[in-house]
């Protein structure tokens, strides 16, 4: 073997850095037998669009064996794959796929909990004295039968339930039924890196690792204190959930996880170019907490606080606000950022809930995030300018939503079925009659299909911007540089080597009107946006966006 055809064949292992994620969730992707619930052959199958769309890789949501109280997250097996979503041949049949086309694959790992019915926690609550009762955080009850202190859980009340066979409350940061196990137990760390080789043997390159900031509890169970009224915010919960109501420094956030991450980072480096994401969900200290994960070499890669996925408004003064705040707290650290996901509003209809144009609104949103400094999460369907869908109380499935209705409805309305075919049964999702969640109508007229090739099109802007940003490393690797805001123009530079890029977007339904920064800028073409240039006025279009490289 030459020299050059040797270092051809070496992993590029910086490939995470500026990626581009496309984030699917199985149970809405693809059905490939007609039961209305999308699987791991649906996926394979719908490839190809992420490949044309210029993504680098995919995450899919957990497809693990699983009672499905949390549609996938209450995880009774770690190590297959539920007969719902297909088998482990198909999911190496679609590693392949992915492989061929030259798109990466990262799964999400939950190892904050499990499932009830898993076999760990079966053999936990049989008693207080096998080989794993010591797996799971239990704890006994106040001497007035109460719980052990005062921990709430995200999907509402307490975050200790009572097992009558042992006696003694189990911790659940989320639902009773996904008890939360206890890292504590170097066993059950140990079980947990095993269940990471496994997936990494199956030739997966990475993991979006859920909740990364919940492994942790305090081991003497101190209670919380109360959160000031004036810091409370609905990122993390919506704003009818007392959990807002205190500062979580003792049920989650633990310094003990920093040695476990280096622990799972050891293991990710046995294999080559492996990468994880770590999700953060603290709405007081998620940056500072994503800092703390990402710094050095020796634990995440990079991971996503839940700024840009908040109910917040994006106006140019946010975007850099975020990024500052970023680079304050993590300045050698990386983060992936999101719009939307399968646990939030879609932006389209958060941000944009009273635009006119949601299409071109959609463009400058996509805009926007590919030119930010980090790597991006697509949530399937952003990429088609989809809104939140309105489900009814009665089609509801998320148990979130049924705990809190009215006043906050859940997560079904993100986590629709994807749209491929106006024309088809079930938009070419499913040949069932009915789906696990209603397709809406107005997400038909958007369907793949209907958009493919018409340069309009919001799936043509993310196809066209995506291969800008290939042609110009600069969006991938590069630094940022915010220039002051003028009115609603966001204003910043972007520099990697000798090249330094000019992105300005007008975020208002108005035209708008602003100079250019001194120095000679050569306008960009490729990008899908018009505007004037008269001497060094810059004449922007509502929702529109210029691009120049500094000559």
């Amino acid at each position: 073997m030459t020299i050059a055809s040797a270092a051809t064949a070496t992993p590029d292992k910086d490939w995470w850095r500026g990626a581009v994620i496309y984030q699917i969730y199985p149970r809405s992707f693809q059905d490939s037998n007609g039961d209305g619930i999308g699987d791991l052959k649906g996926i394979t199958a719908r490839l190809p669009h992420i490949s044309a769309l210029g993504a680098d890789g995919i995450w899919i949501s957990p497809f693990f064996p699983s009672p499905m109280k949390d549609f996938g997250y209450d995880v009774s097996n770690y190590t297959d794959v539920d007969p719902m979503f297909g088998s482990l041949s198909d999911f190496d049949s679609l590693i392949a796929e992915a492989h061929r086309l030259g798109l990466k694959v990262m799964i999400d790992l939950v190892m904050s909990h499990s499932s009830d019915q898993h076999a760990w926690f079966v053999e936990s609550r049989s008693s207080r004295f096998n080989p794993k009762s010591d797996w799971y955080v239990w704890a006994d009850a106040r001497p007035d039968g109460t719980p052990p202190n005062n921990w709430l859980s995200i999907f509402g009340g307490s975050a200790w339930a009572w097992d009558p066979t042992r006696m003694q409350y189990y911790m659940h940061n989320f639902l009773t039924s996904q008890p939360d196990l206890n890292l504590h137990n170097a066993e059950v760390q140990d079980a947990l890196l095993d269940m990471t080789r496994f997936w990494l043997k199956h030739g997966v390159d990475g993991f979006r690792l859920d909740t990364i900031n919940f492994y942790f509890h305090d081991r003497e169970l101190r209670d919380n204190p109360a959160l000031d009224p004036s810091r409370r915010n609905a990122s993390t919960a919506p704003a009818v959930n007392p959990y807002n109501f205190q500062e979580h420094i003792y049920d989650k956030n633990r310094p003990e996880n920093l040695e476990f991450l280096r622990r799972f980072r050891a293991v990710l480096d046995e294999f080559p170019a492996i990468a994880a994401v770590g999700e953060v969900g603290d709405s007081q200290r998620g940056l500072e907490i994503v800092g703390e994960y990402t710094s050095g070499d020796d634990k995440m890669q990079m991971c996503y606080a839940f700024e840009f996925l908040a109910p917040d408004p994006l106006t140019p003064a946010r975007v850099r606000e975020v990024q500052d705040a970023f680079s304050v707290a993590a300045p050698d650290g990386w983060a992936c950022w999101a719009f939307s996901n399968h646990d939030v509003v879609r932006h389209v209809s958060r941000w944009g809930q009273d635009v006119a144009d949601r299409e071109a609104f959609a463009r400058i949103m996509a805009s926007i995030l590919l030119t930010q400094r980090g790597s991006v999460c697509i949530y399937q369907g952003e990429e088609l300018g989809l809104t939140e869908a309105d489900i009814a109380y009665a089609d509801l499935q998320d148990p979130y939503g049924i705990q809190f209705w009215p006043e906050f409805k859940g997560r079904d309305g993100c986590r629709t079925p994807m749209v491929w075919d106006a024309q088809a049964l079930q938009a070419g999702f499913s040949t069932a009659e009915k789906t696990w969640l209603p397709i809406p109508v107005e997400h038909q007229l958007k369907a793949v299909g209907a958009q493919y090739g018409d340069p309009a099109s919001v799936l043509e802007h993310y196809r066209r911007f995506l291969a800008f940003r290939r042609q110009h490393p600069v969006f991938a690797k590069g630094d940022i540089l915010f220039l002051p805001e003028d009115g609603n123009v966001l204003r910043y530079k972007r520099q990697y080597g000798n090249e330094t890029l000019l992105c300005l977007f007008n975020m208002s339904p108005e035209d708008a009107v602003t100079d250019l920064p001194a120095g000679d800028w050569e306008a960009l073409a490729g990008h899908g946006f018009d505007s004037g240039l008269e001497d060094r006025r810059l004449h922007l279009p509502a929702w529109g966006a210029f691009f120049a490289r500094h000559a």
